[in-house]
């Protein structure tokens, strides 16, 4: 049975050449593809706040047209920020605290980050998310382990992708996760029941 739509926002995301958002799986650095996804959920962060609040300081390229060249660019100077290591950016403390380095080296302040750990229930991840996309934010999410390793979350498992829309239904909040080049919806109340004690969670944007 056909679930009603009882409420949806999306954000308006950027194209990178043709890719809905950047692809870690096309850069050239092996340490990149393999680890770099933090890294590129801070560039993407970066880039969604230059175009849409004026924060051009965050992003060295132009903003209108975004080269894969530029991108890659851009990666490897986050890069150094949140820099791959063996067991991936698997905090949202390791996140922040490299991110804001960036946002401190950049002289901009303006953007204030919360974690939101995987500890909290799923209604109240509901409300976060709702919140964050109706405040016009994306929100990096930190996937660790999962239970349902097999299924379509399959490739989103200990890795940071972007979440740029919600689609409520009747019983779940669908989410729009950008990652790899593209977008798909994943049902939140699964992604959420991780089945680890060890949880990743949200980061939550201030303005």
């Amino acid at each position: 049975m056909k679930q009603t739509i009882l409420d949806k926002n999306e954000l308006e995301y950027f194209f990178v050449e043709e890719s809905y958002g950047g692809n870690q799986d096309l850069f050239p650095d092996v340490t990149m593809r393999d680890g770099g996804c933090g890294a590129i959920a801070a560039c993407e962060s970066c880039i969604y706040f230059a175009r849409t609040n004026e924060m051009r300081n965050l992003y060295p390229h132009p903003i209108q047209e975004i080269s894969w060249n530029e991108y890659h660019e851009f990666a490897y100077i986050m890069k150094h920020y949140l820099c791959p290591r063996p067991n991936g950016i698997d905090t949202l403390e390791l996140f922040m605290e490299g991110f804001e380095e960036y946002l401190k080296d950049m002289n901009d302040t303006r953007l204030q980050m919360e974690g939101f750990h995987g500890t909290h229930t799923y209604e109240e991840a509901v409300q976060a998310v709702k919140a964050q996309i109706d405040a016009a934010c994306p929100i990096p999410y930190l996937m660790l382990k999962h239970k349902n390793e097999k299924g379509p979350l399959e490739d989103y498992i200990w890795h940071w992708f972007i979440l740029a829309g919600y689609e409520k239904k009747e019983d779940d909040l669908l989410v729009k996760a950008i990652s790899y080049g593209e977008h798909k919806w994943f049902s939140l109340k699964e992604m959420w029941d991780t089945g680890y004690d060890k949880k990743g969670g949200m980061i939550l944007y201030h303005i």
